[in-house]
């Protein structure tokens, strides 16, 4: 069984809404991009937009080089007068897919005369496109368990063999503001190394991948990872949580030529 075929925002928006309905984040609580097919360009959720009610008409195309929007590429498909978001295929209504009783926003249309702006953290994403060629899809989150181990000073432990496959290492990068080039090139910088699982102190995490469907599993697998980590430590059995084998981790694939 495929991820989600066609356009990659159908793909992204596919993840928006997983993410939301499995409550790594509440509503609006990150941002997503992923690099099309040519290389030079990337689509980026736009300034503002929920995570659950992402649509074609929810993303800026944005040149990787410089960071200019772009007029033009693919048109968002034609939606009848009152429909809702696209149904990708999860269970549940929008009202559910919020966590803890909150209502979904709306979904973000962009007017005619007043241009969708990009996520106020692009500068992020177009820091590790630059710096690794081979990620196609930048995944940016503010997951709950993952922001309370980090506010304790705790690391996230790997507890299972999923967790060694798709994360391998997380590494945390040093407060920065979000949205400034100082947050940006920290990150970059991480990644330049080969590191796809980044904790962002105090504001959230970055996971990159060649494909979003990677990109998917591995943030999920981070949280799964932190909630883990977290009932260890209210159970007061952290220490209990030992590594798994250095020979194991050795031998492990590569997660974008196989799966488990």
């Amino acid at each position: 069984m495929t991820y989600v075929a066609g356009d990659l925002r159908d793909q992204l928006a596919y993840l928006g809404r997983d993410v939301v309905r499995a409550g790594l984040v509440v509503g609006s609580g990150g941002n997503l991009s992923a690099r099309l097919p040519d290389g030079d360009d990337c689509w980026v959720t736009g300034s503002g937009t929920w995570l659950d009610r992402l649509d074609r008409a929810s993303f800026v195309r944005v040149r990787i080089a410089d960071g200019c929007p772009l007029p033009g590429g693919p048109s968002p498909d034609p939606e009848p007068a009152g429909a809702g978001p696209p149904d990708l295929g999860l269970a549940g209504t929008a009202s559910d897919a919020a966590p803890y009783g909150q209502q979904a926003g709306p979904p973000h249309r962009q007017q005619a005369d007043r241009p969708l702006p990009p996520t106020s953290e692009l500068a992020l994403h177009l820091a590790v496109y630059r710096a690794r060629p081979d990620v196609s899809a930048v995944v940016h989150l503010h997951p709950q368990s993952m922001l309370l181990l980090d506010a304790l000073g705790v690391p996230i432990r790997l507890v299972s063999t999923d967790h060694a496959f798709y994360l391998r290492r997380v590494v945390t990068v040093p407060f920065a503001p979000p949205g400034g080039q100082r947050l940006a090139q920290s990150v970059a910088d991480a990644a330049a190394v080969g590191t796809n699982c980044l904790i962002l102190s105090r504001h959230g995490c970055s996971v990159l991948a060649g494909t979003v469907e990677l990109a998917h599993k591995r943030a999920v697998n981070l949280e799964e990872a932190a909630r883990l980590t977290y009932r260890a430590l209210a159970a007061g059995r952290l220490d209990e949580l030992t590594p798994l084998p250095a020979d194991y981790l050795d031998q492990l694939p590569d997660p974008d030529h196989g799966t488990v």
